[in-house]
């Protein structure tokens, strides 16, 4: 048995724009020839491996990642306000700005299901995501959301790509949730941040998983409810990941820093983060198929 006939699984988790490390690391796949049998994905997770599970290269993603930044539906976009709203550097005016922006999306998340409607980020998806069936991708892809009716997790393996990428990237309070039915869907990663278990039940033999969630230990101070609602989600968020990865061969983690969720300015530099990373781990993964071969020759 070949290494390569081995059945790999790529289970990419959520993040907001550090998820864009995702592009880096199916580059270094691709160059180092490495098959990918099943792709799971949560929240932009679920954009990354949607369209690369739909014939969407490496190269051409990173185009369209830069396309989308430059243009005017970004600029003008409530994503890049708060991005902008997080910033630290800038002069008084800038600061000032910044925290009335800041406090103006707070107040609608008062008042509307999201800051952002599902129409608002369609437009976003659909030039990324062909208008394709799940069932119709070159790579078998599951794509995870939650539904807040039931609190289950709903995990999409066949219907429309779109659709299914659309609500699992509907981040709660950023952006509204997806009718379907008697369900209302939002991110796969309220209860599935890296959906290993989803790309194990498809039936692959060794998952590799990434992992872009910020670094858990924490730099500002808590001043506000909102401070400690936050930190509150964040902990409870990493103790369901740390559970979740246990089921992972191999964790790959590109230095994303403390960058905020919306700040997709960054593309450049979280692809490379994401392919150093990925370099940094060819050792493991090759190990893990090495172990995976050992044992299956023995069971012979």
């Amino acid at each position: 048995m070949k290494w390569w006939s081995q059945r790999i699984g790529l289970a990419l988790g959520g993040g907001g724009a550090r998820g864009l490390t995702h592009i880096g690391v199916l580059k270094v796949f691709e160059e180092e020839g490495i098959p990918i049998h099943v792709i799971a994905g949560t929240s932009i997770g679920a954009l990354v491996g949607g369209a690369y599970a739909s014939g969407t290269s490496p190269d051409e993603l990173q185009k369209k990642v830069q396309d989308y930044i430059a243009s005017s539906d970004f600029q003008s976009s409530a994503i890049h306000a708060i991005a902008s709203s997080y910033e630290k550097e800038g002069g008084l005016t800038q600061k000032i700005q910044s925290f009335l922006k800041n406090q103006f999306y707070l107040i609608q998340m008062l008042f509307k299901p999201g800051i952002l409607s599902a129409n608002d980020v369609r437009s976003m998806i659909h030039s990324f995501i062909p208008d394709i069936s799940i069932e119709d991708t070159h790579i078998p892809f599951r794509a995870v959301a939650t539904d807040l009716i039931s609190g289950e997790k709903i995990v999409f393996s066949e219907g429309s790509l779109r659709q299914a990428v659309m609500a699992s990237c509907a981040v709660p309070g950023a952006i509204e949730p997806l009718k379907d039915k008697e369900r209302l869907l939002a991110d796969g990663g309220i209860i599935s941040l890296i959906p290993v278990s989803v790309a194990k039940e498809a039936g692959v033999d060794i998952v590799i998983a990434v992992a872009v969630d910020r670094d858990i230990r924490l730099d500002d101070e808590l001043k506000t409810a909102m401070d400690i609602y936050y930190r509150a989600s964040e902990i409870t968020t990493d103790k369901l990941e740390k559970y979740e990865l246990m089921e992972a061969d191999v964790v790959i983690r590109p230095d994303v820093k403390n960058l905020h969720w919306s700040n997709f300015s960054q593309a450049i530099d979280l692809i490379t983060e994401g392919e150093k990373a990925t370099r940094a781990n060819l050792a493991k993964i090759r190990r893990a198929m090495n172990i995976f071969n050992r044992w299956f020759k023995k069971g012979l």
